[in-house]
């Protein structure tokens, strides 16, 4: 390489860092002020670093084979700037990419017609602030914490008001305030956290987050902290029924109650992106589970364009809280044995709790799961029989168009590394991730392979169904056609 090719090199990545530095600001202001979510390639932009939205670019490159440059994107970033949005997903690299492949000579008129329903719209969807509670504070507990947080504006409303826990001993409020700021998987926490011991809270980012302690639902008065009207979101596994979740609903102040963990019985087992219509006013709605979203919504995907006439889903997942260090006592088969140390042979209730989702699938599915050493990332094998016998090329170009452009996009990511392994999944907002490398084609058979991350890709399921239940619904751009 000559030096006026090593100096070009160097001055276009400066170039894309001055116009990412020159992005944030933008991107803060939009979200702050009219609850406009900008994203390039489905990578939110907000709070992301410099590094974060280069990055976002080259994701659309690599994997959408969509080739805007920042400075593409930086200019349909400063039109929207001035086009006075209501609260909506604004994906800005989508929007370049079909600038750049139209007819429309001139880009104010063409987002003008791309984002006509949302120019001058609400920058509130909601009236008031809804108030949130998370009962029980654990790996997802955490997240979704994580994750309220950061998003709190005044147009994004869902306000972390308290979180339930058990004990109170002494020095409990430092260690829970520890572990949300620090975390050895995802990494610090994207702002600051105070501790206020003589009124229990932590104050996180300006939010004042009530610590409650309490043995049982029926223990507390929330009104007694001002809040009211609560979704009250449980984190903990242990209430997994009607029966048991409705005792959420015996405080003064709460008033619908979601479970983070499979559910027993007719509540409703909520895919988002596939099912999210049969919330609609039930006071108790189950997220299902991190594997049931995982695989929904590729098997609704294929099942769409190839039919599935049957099939088994072995699902590889990482160990959890559930399994012991080292071998002791468990009162399931084989868990008590050291997760760390082994892969453990054990069930998952996935494939069955699919057809909740999609009744379609009813009866069509087994499935099983591998327990592994691995503390986060997990991967489910799918190996189907289809309808229709499509070639490989055929198959992973149907997922790689309902990654980037179809209604389960937001669930859908596509890969097509030949290099990705788990630890490359953490963090990723889909909770699925279409690993096209692998896909094995033979006839009318096939066997998929789908990442997910179980804790962050499913709590942004958990908070997409938060959102859905207290109606505050952000319409997306451009349109998927």
């Amino acid at each position: 390489m000559t030096t006026s090719e090593t100096k070009a090199h160097l001055a276009a990545y400066l170039n894309d860092q001055n116009l990412a530095e020159n992005m944030i600001p933008t991107v803060g202001q939009l979200y702050r002020e009219q609850g406009v979510i900008a994203s390039v390639f489905g990578r939110k932009l907000m709070n992301a670093s410099v590094i974060d939205i280069i990055k976002a670019h080259k994701f659309g490159r690599s994997v959408a084979d969509m080739v805007p440059s920042l400075q593409e994107t930086s200019d349909v970033l400063d039109e929207i700037k001035s086009l006075s949005l209501g609260a909506s997903r604004v994906d800005i690299g989508r929007l370049a990419v079909g600038f750049s492949g139209s007819a429309e000579s001139d880009l104010s008129n063409y987002l003008e017609k791309e984002l006509g329903p949302i120019i001058g719209g609400d920058t509130n969807l909601l009236p008031e602030p809804q108030d949130i509670v998370l009962y029980g504070f654990g790996r997802i507990g955490r997240i979704l914490a994580r994750l309220l947080i950061e998003r709190t504006t005044a147009s994004n409303k869902l306000r972390l008001r308290a979180i339930v826990v058990r004990g109170g001993r002494e020095g409990d409020l430092e260690k829970r305030a520890s572990l949300l700021r620090r975390d050895s998987i995802h990494g610090p926490f994207n702002g600051s956290i105070t501790v206020d011991k003589e009124k229990n809270a932590l104050i996180a980012n300006g939010n004042f987050i009530k610590i409650i302690y309490a043995d049982q639902p029926e223990d507390i008065d929330y009104t007694k902290y001002d809040i009211k009207n609560a979704l009250i979101v449980d984190n903990t596994g242990k209430f997994k029924d009607e029966e048991a979740l409705s005792r959420h609903l015996v405080p003064k102040g709460a008033s619908k109650v979601l479970l983070t963990a499979p559910a027993g019985g007719d509540i409703k087992n909520i895919v988002y992106g596939v099912n999210q219509d049969m919330i609609e006013d039930q006071p108790i709605v189950c997220a299902a589970s991190c594997t049931t979203n995982a695989i929904t919504p590729v098997l609704k995907a294929i099942h769409d364009r190839f039919g599935i006439i049957n099939g088994h889903v072995e699902t590889v997942h990482s160990y959890t809280n559930d399994q012991n260090l080292i071998d002791n006592y468990h009162s399931a088969e084989r868990r008590g044995r050291s997760a760390p140390l082994n892969m453990v042979l054990t069930s998952t209730g996935a494939a069955k709790a699919v057809a909740k989702a999609l009744p379609e699938l009813a009866g069509k599915l087994t499935g099983n799961a591998i327990r592994v050493p691995t503390p986060n990332v997990s991967m489910a094998v799918m190996n189907l029989n289809l309808d229709q016998a499509p070639t490989r090329e055929e198959l992973n170009q149907h997922m790689l168009d309902m990654a980037n452009e179809s209604s389960l996009s937001e669930q859908i990511a596509y890969s097509a590394s030949t290099e990705v392994v788990s630890s490359d999944i953490v963090g990723t907002p889909e909770p699925a991730v279409f690993d096209s490398v692998a896909t094995i084609v033979q006839g009318n058979s096939c066997v998929l392979y789908v990442w997910y991350d179980n804790e962050f890709g499913y709590s942004v399921q958990v908070v997409r169904v938060m959102r859905h239940m207290v109606g505050m619904h952000f319409p997306s751009y451009p349109v998927s056609r």
